[in-house]
């Protein structure tokens, strides 16, 4: 693995989605396999930036419109009725990544499920020199797996974080899993580790 070129993507490990005092813990709609993740992929954070390797995070968020009103999609509305002003907010507390993963090398808001969609992350890749993602973060059926689908179709090797994503359901999380084996290779955390040496 050529490090100086592969990238750790973090998606969505927010404090609005993870942290004890976040929008979905008011909501109760943290997972206990969510909020582990963090402690799990900071080791491979940490050994991949000494390598001279790039860590980056997604941040969903939720663009305020008249009034400071959040535009939030139907689909979401109808999944998340607990959403209010003020969660996921452009430059709030919120929105950005869980402090026990910083510090980051770059950051990009997300609006819909593909980190690619509509943001800066495919020229950030090209700027830093990227030619391989390493992704981990939440939901793996969700964000994660369309994040995937999107580099795969940009021909950028992709590694996916089998310990290091998590979905609302075991049973989601597995079925994610298998169905981006066509378009990614699928490892464990230890295994990313020790190739890094």
């Amino acid at each position: 693995m050529n490090l100086p070129t592969t990238a750790l993507l973090l998606v969505d490990l927010q404090n609005d989605f993870i942290h004890p005092n976040g929008a979905y813990a008011r909501g109760g709609a943290v997972s206990a396999e969510a909020a582990a993740l963090p402690t799990k992929l900071k080791p491979l954070a940490d050994a991949l930036r000494a390598k001279g390797g790039v860590v980056g995070g997604t941040m969903f968020t939720l663009v305020p419109g008249r009034g400071g009103e959040p535009m939030i999609s139907p689909h979401l509305k109808k999944l998340r009725p607990f959403l209010r002003k003020g969660d996921f907010l452009p430059g709030s507390w919120g929105q950005q990544v869980i402090d026990e993963l910083q510090p980051l090398d770059f950051t990009v808001e997300k609006l819909a499920y593909s980190a690619f969609y509509m943001s800066r992350l495919d020229w950030l890749l090209r700027k830093f020199g990227v030619e391989r993602l390493i992704v981990g973060g939440i939901v793996t059926n969700g964000g994660v797996a369309s994040t995937v689908r999107d580099a795969h179709v940009r021909d950028i090797d992709v590694t996916v974080l089998e310990d290091g994503c998590a979905a609302p359901t075991p049973a989601l999380h597995k079925a994610a899993i298998e169905g981006l084996r066509p378009v990614a290779d699928i490892a464990i955390i230890a295994e990313v580790l020790k190739s890094i040496g």
